[in-house]
């Protein structure tokens, strides 16, 4: 944390922050269930072998193996943490991207106020790690769901969760479900301002976010917090569109707030920010006017943990303002060449099973040579392709390259990377493995 972060107007953030069940992670058994891990590591705990330090090239992990840059991911969370700061944003990191209680962990420790979820699935998994602020983006019409919602916050008074509403039959269902948990406690929702026509969730109209509002204040089971939406899905989105978008949900917060619709909270909740433009989100959340009550600035972007070397690279922000700083990659996929049929074509033992391939392949950064272990660029190697268990390469006469050499390569789109590895070696620079990242999706 930065200097003098964790003062008393934190309110409690170092309880907030302390997960449980971390320690369990540590004491989790490595065996044939973990792709990638060494063979003779089997029976040793994570933390045993975390704590052996082994090299992710000659400590006996086999390819394909997913490495995640320990210096790199310390870099971003840090990063974000002062971009926060600076623009006066709380910062609730969406946990979709990761679904790592060890990642959580780390976010909250650099002053993420929560954690966002997108499912009911994701915030049963933070809150058996104890995460004490969730903010689910999505609304929730599933009454087992809602059973266990209502149970989790009767529970834990000290548990908070705000849910998206975007319908009047939605909060019907939610109510419907709500009384027939005997919930104690009132979920506190948003409602959801849509993007636009043809864009994904939310109430299209000021009008009906108004008839939603309407539908939460009669019923007793839900309390209307603020508004939000996904600015991402805004159509041909440009900066101008985006910040048109943003100004209509921060008017809808005073419209309502004028309304005498925020009379039964402490404080308005304005969220918006994925990870494209979360830099429109600080300009135009910097101009919220004063309402009735504080208000809280949400961001939500998350890929930023990773990042990735094509597609967050190309749309990150930081793009547009290189002076707040600049995020770094952290994934690079390392698979062995296995076959050289002809001086054009290799093929390296890692394929969709391993790598993102929704939104761009797999780009070669670098090779190690199989021989002497020495690291090159990967000068005239492209992957074109990908099987389920084999990447494609082509290749130029540029690139000298052997069975047994390992290719590392950069990905696209974190969600989708992290989803494939259930532990994740945490790689220094040299190549050290100082920990082993478990995901649970």
């Amino acid at each position: 944390m930065a200097a003098g972060r964790r003062t008393d107007e934190l309110n409690g953030l170092n309880d907030l922050n302390e997960l449980k069940g971390l320690d369990a992670l540590s004491d989790e058994r490595v065996d044939h269930r973990f792709k990638a891990l060494p063979p003779d590591a089997d029976g040793l705990t994570v933390g045993a072998l975390a704590a052996e330090r082994r090299s992710l090239f000659t400590g006996g992990f086999t390819t394909p193996v997913l490495a995640l840059s320990a210096e790199s991911v310390e870099h971003n969370l840090a990063l974000l943490e002062t971009y926060s700061e600076r623009h006066g944003l709380a910062f609730a990191p969406h946990g979709k991207t990761s679904m790592s209680p060890r990642l959580f962990a780390r976010q909250l420790e650099h002053g993420a106020w929560g954690i966002t979820a997108a499912v009911p699935h994701q915030a049963r998994v933070y809150r058996a790690f104890g995460v004490q602020r969730i903010f689910l983006a999505n609304e929730v019409v599933d009454a087992a769901a809602l059973r266990w919602l209502a149970a989790e916050l009767d529970r834990d008074p000290g548990f908070r969760l705000v849910c998206y509403v975007d319908s009047v039959r939605g909060v019907e269902l939610m109510d419907e479900a709500l009384r027939a948990a005997g919930a104690g406690r009132p979920v506190e929702v948003v409602v959801e301002l849509g993007a636009g026509e043809g864009a994904r969730t939310g109430a299209r109209t000021e009008a009906e976010c108004a008839a939603v509002a309407d539908a939460v204040a009669a019923v007793p089971t839900l309390r209307l917090t603020g508004v939000a939406g996904y600015e991402g899905e805004v159509p041909e989105a440009d900066g101008e569109k985006v910040r048109a978008w943003l100004r209509r949900l921060v008017a809808l917060a005073a419209e309502f707030d004028a309304a005498g619709r925020f009379d039964g909270t402490d404080e308005i909740v304005v969220s918006a920010g994925g990870s494209a433009w979360f830099d429109a989100v600080a300009d135009v959340f910097a101009d919220v006017p004063a309402l009735s009550r504080p208000v809280l600035k949400l961001l939500r972007s998350g890929a930023y943990v990773s990042h990735d070397d094509v597609h967050y690279r190309h749309i990150t922000p930081f793009n547009r303002v290189p002076e707040e700083g600049s995020l770094q990659p952290a994934f690079r996929l390392w698979a062995q060449v296995v076959s050289r049929p002809s001086p054009e074509q290799a093929f390296v033992n890692a394929g969709k099973r391993d790598a993102a391939y929704d939104l761009d392949l797999p780009v070669a950064q670098v090779v190690r040579d199989g021989r002497t272990g020495e690291i090159r660029p990967a000068t005239g190697i492209t992957v074109t392709r990908l099987s389920d268990q084999h990447g494609w390469l082509t290749t130029t006469p540029e690139a000298a390259l052997e069975v047994g050499d390992w290719v590392g390569m950069g990905l696209s789109h974190p969600c989708t990377s992290f989803d494939k590895w259930q532990l994740i070696p945490l790689v220094e620079a040299d190549g050290t493995v100082t920990d082993l990242i478990r995901t649970f999706f």
